[in-house]
């Protein structure tokens, strides 16, 4: 009698046990299906918003999904997409929070306006849809107004462009073999679009596909370094150059048109 109650008792412990896991999957799946319920209710409100051009709005969301889901699969996707957003609010005429509405004043230059707010003429050319140096006293322009810097990360390959502590956008870069480009903090100091390469014993012009400077050049305060272009894009992510830190030609253009002289520029290991 006392065995057949052991049994008995052992079995409803076993039944309770797997009734609770199974409660537990079950309370876990819901959980998992109501969490994918918001990113994708949430993903699709950010498309419509930037499908009707609130570009800020959907920025929001975008980095709303990246703090709250950091778990989730699409992460990289939705950063992807914020830094995407991010480089169109740039070069628009939307204003945002790290931008002013400047009004042109008799005597005003894009080069002067540019010095004043350490930006680019590019920056706000582009920005405000003007086509050449010719601008008109009393019209209204976007001026971007708050810092960017730039950190370079050598053990992935990479370059984030910041604004205060936001990443901007991330670029794939190759940097010096041997690990032998210079860790440190160094400032951008000169900037030359479509440079020539003065190498040992040659002078290659910038139309030659041996001008392994690319379309931009942008010099350290370190003689010999800085950030260029590339004629060999299949070796980017890799630690291939003499010490430079090397873009595709189109994202150096793009970060060339953002960045001013003075820009800060970190290297780390």
């Amino acid at each position: 009698m006392n065995k057949k109650i052991w049994i008995i008792a052992v079995s409803v412990v076993v039944a309770g046990g797997a009734l609770v896991f199974l409660s537990g999957k079950k309370i876990c799946k819901t959980v998992s299906s109501s969490e994918s319920s918001s990113t994708r209710s949430l993903s699709e409100q950010a498309r419509n918003l930037e499908s009707k051009g609130d570009l800020w709005g959907a920025k929001l969301l975008y980095q709303k999904l990246v703090a709250d889901f950091p778990e989730s699969p699409e992460i990289m996707d939705w950063q992807k997409k914020n830094e995407e957003i991010n480089i169109k609010l740039l070069f628009s005429p939307a204003i945002t929070p790290k931008s002013i509405t400047y009004e042109i004043r008799p005597g005003d230059t894009l080069n002067k306006i540019a010095r004043r707010y350490k930006t680019t003429v590019e920056l706000i050319m582009k920005s405000n849809n003007i086509s050449d140096s010719l601008i008109i006293p009393g019209r209204k322009i976007k001026v971007w107004n708050s810092p960017f810097s730039v950190l370079v990360d050598k053990s992935q390959n990479i370059l984030m462009l910041k604004s205060d502590e936001e990443i901007v956008k991330t670029y794939i870069v190759s940097t010096g073999k041997n690990n032998c480009t210079p860790a440190g903090t160094f400032k951008v100091v000169n900037k030359l679009a479509n440079p020539t390469w003065f190498k040992a014993g040659a002078v290659v012009p910038p139309e030659s596909q041996e001008n392994v400077l690319g379309t931009r050049w942008m010099g350290f305060d370190l003689a010999g370094y800085g950030i260029h272009g590339t004629t060999e894009p299949q070796d980017l992510g890799k630690q291939v150059t003499q010490g430079c830190v090397r873009l595709k030609n189109s994202d150096v253009e793009e970060l060339y048109d953002i960045i001013p002289a003075g820009t800060e520029v970190t290297i780390i290991e």
